[in-house]
């Protein structure tokens, strides 16, 4: 089963409402027997932002549960309904602010960002991230530091982007030819799109971080079982982290597994330990030996970073639950926006002819049809950025940033944040905002060309959020934008893209997520000369 169709099972069950039932009865209880503590408590003074009518005790918590799966547009339509850019829900004793203004969100990242650099513990981001041993999913502690600090110089670090080129055109190669042959095989099949971008996603990180992009042997062509189960536990893994699940605000409900959080993430993990574990432990045992003999090994992927790095005294730096957790964390950081704004990019172009003519003109006028698009062209294709960063402005993948924590009482846009307050950022509401974007739900790439300059994927004035900023933000915003946009660049200038016969692109949402409501799948025809398929 896939990842998307895991989520729906299990979030749309049945027995969701029995699961209310035991999870409220279960917080009611547990609050009445908790001893009281005679503790002076400091008074948080000032004005809250705008709320909804709570509960004594569980504060909304009966309306996150009510309106599961669909929390995320529950939210914005509170927002909408008492037309503010910031909302303050409570759930149980923890604050969830979500903010909808540039203004607003340029304050928690970058003025104030100090006071909100922590994550919230919960019990998906503990399972993994294995214990909090990775850089992003951890609370501010010194394990933080420590992670932050290799994945930003050691594993991102320019000399290993150049020396681990090679792998990502390998595997941009791969992309065309999988195309290709399989229309080459079949011309009237349809290619899925959402398909071929995940696993481009996942084929890719998996060879910048294992050498290799299958776990067995190669299959003729595609992906094989596991690398599909893989794929599908990466984005399992996405859909869960910080996805409002009942425990991660009544910690004394862990175990129970109300609203099936815990059983999948559970599920997932093992998963990643049956298909990474067999990697990591060959490859430390080869260090080991290395070390042992004083022979030199050199470093040929993220794998061999992680396990190299040593000590003061010689020792290797990270254990093997720090490896695993971070090898995890760079997968699933990967996988999910580049083929989520491909595809909403494509569907909106094929409803517009003038702007998938002008995407392609591009290519051919900056690369031309004689050779193959390659990561130092994107720097020339800004009227290809410029429909990605459109595509990430309406159609993001996740509808609100990770959260942060407030590590002390604050202030938004003049409200009162008490301390321990979750604070995320609207990426709806940012990027579909009508005063800072007209017409904002109309694709039109040329609202981020500016004269003269180079366009970029990220946007600094937080208009709307592609990668997240600052020190807790995506490090790897270079690689993220590399992949985007080198899937985008190569579909493109490979083949023409048309609606199969008879089929019309619905620009409609899923129920449950801000994917396509459908997949979208497309008839494809080389526009390139067969040597440069066969050749790459």
């Amino acid at each position: 089963m896939s990842s998307y169709n895991t989520m729906m099972t299990v979030l749309s069950s049945p027995d969701i409402l029995p699961a209310a039932l035991v999870a409220l009865s279960t917080i009611l209880i547990l609050n009445l027997l908790k001893p009281r503590r005679a503790t002076c408590k400091k008074q948080v003074t000032g004005r809250r932002p705008p709320e909804p009518a709570a509960l004594p005790i569980i504060g909304n918590m009966h309306q996150l549960i009510w309106n599961k799966p669909c929390v995320f547009r529950w939210i914005y339509r509170l927002l909408d309904r008492m037309g503010t850019d910031i909302l303050c829900l409570r759930f149980g004793s923890t604050h969830v602010v979500a903010v909808a203004c540039p203004e607003m969100a340029r304050e928690v990242l970058r003025t104030k960002e100090a006071m909100f650099m922590s994550r919230p513990a919960t019990f998906v981001s503990s399972v993994f991230s294995y214990g909090y041993k990775s850089a992003s999913l951890t609370t501010v502690d010194q394990q933080w530091r420590k992670m932050r600090r290799i994945v930003t110089s050691e594993i991102l670090s320019p000399a290993l982007d150049r020396q681990l080129h090679g792998r990502r055109v390998e595997e941009a190669d791969d992309l065309i030819r999988y195309v290709y042959n399989k229309i080459k095989i079949a011309p009237e099949s349809n290619i899925d799109i959402r398909y071929i971008g995940q696993h481009f996603a996942g084929n890719l990180i998996r060879r910048l971080v294992f050498g290799k992009k299958h776990f067995g042997e190669s299959p003729v062509i595609g992906p094989g079982d596991e690398e599909v189960q893989h794929v599908a536990a990466l984005f399992t893994l996405v859909n869960y982290v910080y996805s409002f699940c009942v425990s991660d605000y009544f910690p004394g409900l862990v175990g129970l597994n109300l609203d099936g959080h815990e059983k999948v993430a559970k599920g997932v993990a093992r998963t990643f330990d049956r298909l990474h574990d067999p990697i990591i432990e060959d490859r430390m045992r080869e260090w080991s030996t290395c070390r042992k003999s004083r022979e030199k090994k050199g470093v040929a992927d993220f794998l061999d970073v992680l396990i190299s790095l040593e000590d003061s005294a010689g020792q290797p730096l990270l254990s093997f639950e720090e490896i695993k957790a971070q090898i995890v964390e760079i997968m699933f950081a990967t996988v999910d926006s580049p083929s989520n704004a491909v595809e909403w990019a494509l569907a909106e172009m094929l409803n517009k002819p003038d702007v998938m003519q002008k995407a392609v003109d591009e290519v051919d006028t900056v690369v031309g049809r004689e050779r193959l698009v390659q990561e130092s062209d994107i720097c020339k294709l800004n009227y290809l950025k410029s429909c990605i960063r459109e595509a990430f402005r309406i159609h993001p993948f996740h509808a609100f940033t990770a959260p942060r924590v407030a590590m002390d009482d604050t202030t938004i846009g003049g409200y009162m944040i008490p301390k321990g307050s979750h604070v995320i950022l609207a990426r709806l509401g940012l990027g579909r905002k009508p005063s800072v974007w007209p017409e904002p739900l109309d694709f039109q790439p040329e609202r981020h060309l500016n004269e003269g300059t180079t366009v970029g994927l990220s946007e600094p004035d937080l208009r709307f959020v592609s990668f997240s900023t600052g020190r807790r933000g995506c490090p790897a915003v270079p690689l993220g934008s590399s992949v985007t946009m080198m899937l985008f660049a190569r579909l493109l200038q490979g083949f023409t893209w048309t609606k199969p016969p008879g089929v019309e692109i619905m620009l409609k949402e899923h129920r449950t997520s801000l994917s396509l409501a459908e997949p979208l799948v497309l008839n494809a025809k080389p526009r390139l000369g067969a040597h440069l398929y066969v050749a790459s």
